[in-house]
């Protein structure tokens, strides 16, 4: 799939359970998923990360989001070929999804990796955060000015970083790789 789709960056395959799948998974690591939570993901693309973590957790209702029609086409083929329930492939901008009525206030967690900045990527959601919801955001690098910039544009947005480990994964602490979590006050 991923030859003639594109799904992961062809040099990151020699990489790919560490820098994508692991990766993923470690949202359910540092992130408090309520049993049968209602998960939106950003920009999944090749259904990274919500399709790992729908997998480990499958009482998770799972909606993945993204633009590219081939990307969505390889992941909903992916879903049905694993037998994975209570999961909803959009070919969609997740702007669109707001003026949905069954998407308005409805997701318990908005998740993404590396799409956008933490103040845009909630602008684009906000109207489908359910009250009470948060959002948890795959990042890397310094993102001192991110956040300051994302506290800027939401007011009351508290933002909290944290900086994910692995065992025996040393890239994980060397690239900087974070976890950003957002709720409303």
């Amino acid at each position: 799939w991923n030859e003639k789709v594109n799904m992961v960056s062809r040099p990151d395959m020699a990489h790919f359970w560490e820098r994508h799948i692991i990766h993923s998974l470690m949202l359910l690591k540092y992130v408090d998923f309520k049993q049968k939570a209602r998960v939106l993901d950003i920009g999944t693309g090749g259904g990274l990360p919500g399709l790992p973590i729908k997998i480990a957790r499958p009482d998770l209702k799972m909606t993945l989001v993204d633009s590219i029609a081939k990307k969505m086409k390889m992941t909903v083929m992916f879903a049905e070929h694993t037998g994975l329930k209570d999961i909803v492939c959009l070919t969609a901008r997740v702007e669109e999804l707001i003026d949905k009525p069954n998407y308005q206030r409805h997701f318990d967690v908005i998740i993404s990796r590396a799409v956008a900045r933490i103040g845009v990527l909630v602008e684009w959601s906000r109207p489908l955060l359910a009250p009470n919801g948060s959002y948890a955001f795959l990042k890397g690098g310094d993102l001192t000015e991110e956040i300051a910039e994302a506290r800027t544009q939401h007011p009351g947005l508290v933002v909290t970083e944290t900086p994910i480990s692995c065992f025996g994964i040393p890239s994980f602490t060397t690239d900087e790789k974070k976890i950003i979590t957002c709720r409303f006050s």
